[in-house]
């Protein structure tokens, strides 16, 4: 039974569900497409500055089963501990990869690999690429959509049986088709830059909480780290474009000492906070994915994260109701799908939510609760361990 899928957003979450359902859709007859906006390598940087992803470990058995961790493993850097602790107050928490069984509670990835891995993996025999390509318009029809698709020059007007919108909700698509967001503003932006030390990281990822809020330092290759430096909206952009050194010293005296002296920094990006949430994630023949469904703090670390599973949750719905002679586009299969993921989902959203607010706040009350919080996840075993598994993507 034939059926065109069509992925609109050719990224990490584009990119795996395509590299999920390749392997049956050869069988069954299925027709991937997948519709990117910018051409592979366009914006990916191989310098000092380029930009990472944080797996958990749970991502990485998903990676495994997608055939793509062994190429990516060449460029990880493990997250063997993670030190979490808030400024001028003693609460602190540690999670070891040994204590939890695992070789690493999670690993650091650089965009321009990952992109580079996943791409290669898939099969061009059923997988359309179209790249640089624009879609500017979808409606609904019988039995799918119809996309217009700016490509070479040319627009195109293609059907399709099931529409994948993973394109973070940036092309205008998600308002055309009346699918409501729900904005919460966290009156903050991040700052995204890589730093090196003098002492270098030693495998170890730090959360740091302050009175201006919450900083987070992830191990990369060498002695550089990856920095997440929530600040308010007001103060990130002065912050961002001080001086090097400047910025280092600021930076310096928010963080401490723990990997000596901060000695380099890179190009710096500042990005609003907010967490944005689509009100439908199905419709029949329609399905949002990845960042267009959900997009949360990033200082928790679970948005891909988040997003990979629920691809991969997609991926075998659509596949069982293909094994079952149904069309992947059925509103059944789709809810289905849905369901599956919502716990998680709501979980994930909540855990990063809580987190995000609670660390944000600097209220005597709420500063003395979490720092109790953190010295009794510190002391009782486990306590940590339901957090660490949380962090690393696995259910408690």
């Amino acid at each position: 039974m034939s059926s065109q899928l069509s992925i609109v957003g050719g990224g990490m979450v584009g990119a795996c569900l395509a590299l999920a359902l390749q392997a049956f859709a050869k069988q069954a007859g299925w027709r991937i497409r997948l519709v990117e906006a910018h051409p592979p390598g366009e914006g990916q940087q191989t310098s000092y500055d380029a930009r990472a992803t944080a797996l958990s470990h749970g991502s990485r058995l998903l990676l495994e089963r997608l055939g793509v961790w062994a190429e990516l493993a060449k460029g990880a850097e493990p997250i063997r501990r993670i030190h979490v602790s808030d400024r001028g107050h003693p609460g602190v928490t540690r999670l070891e990869a040994q204590q939890e069984g695992v070789p690493a509670l999670g690993y650091v990835v650089e965009n321009a690999l990952l992109g580079k891995v996943l791409l290669g993996a898939l099969d061009h025999d059923v997988v359309e690429w179209l790249a640089p390509a624009r879609v500017s318009r979808v409606q609904p029809q019988v039995g799918g959509y119809t996309l217009d698709v700016e490509h070479n020059g040319v627009t195109q007007q293609l059907g399709t049986d099931l529409l994948v919108l993973a394109d973070g909700g940036r092309s205008g698509l998600l308002e055309q088709l009346g699918v409501h967001r729900e904005v919460k503003p966290y009156g903050q932006m991040a700052i995204i830059a890589n730093v090196s030390s003098s002492e270098g990281h030693d495998s170890v990822a730090y959360e740091r909480f302050t009175q201006s809020g919450p900083l987070a330092l992830l191990p990369l290759s060498g002695k550089r780290c990856a920095l997440v430096w929530t600040l308010p909206e007001e103060e990130a952009a002065g912050v961002a474009s001080l001086p090097d050194q400047a910025f280092l010293a600021r930076l310096q005296e928010a963080f401490g000492y723990r990997m000596g002296a901060l000695t380099q920094v890179g190009s710096r990006a500042c990005y609003p906070l907010q967490l944005i949430e689509a009100q439908e994630q199905v419709r029949p023949h329609l399905v949002v994915l990845g960042n267009a469904a959900h997009s949360l703090h990033p200082i928790a670390g679970q948005g891909f994260n988040l997003s990979l599973r629920d691809t991969l949750a997609l991926a075998d719905t659509l596949i069982a109701a293909g094994r079952q002679q149904r069309l992947p586009g059925e509103l059944a299969t789709l809810q289905q799908y849905l369901q599956r993921q919502q716990q998680d989902q709501r979980q994930t959203v909540a855990f990063s939510d809580y987190l995000t607010r609670l660390f944000s706040n600097s209220q005597p009350l709420l500063t003395m609760g979490r720092n109790l919080g953190l010295l009794g996840l510190d002391m009782l075993p486990p306590a940590r361990r339901l957090f660490a598994r949380r962090a690393m993507g696995l259910k408690a």
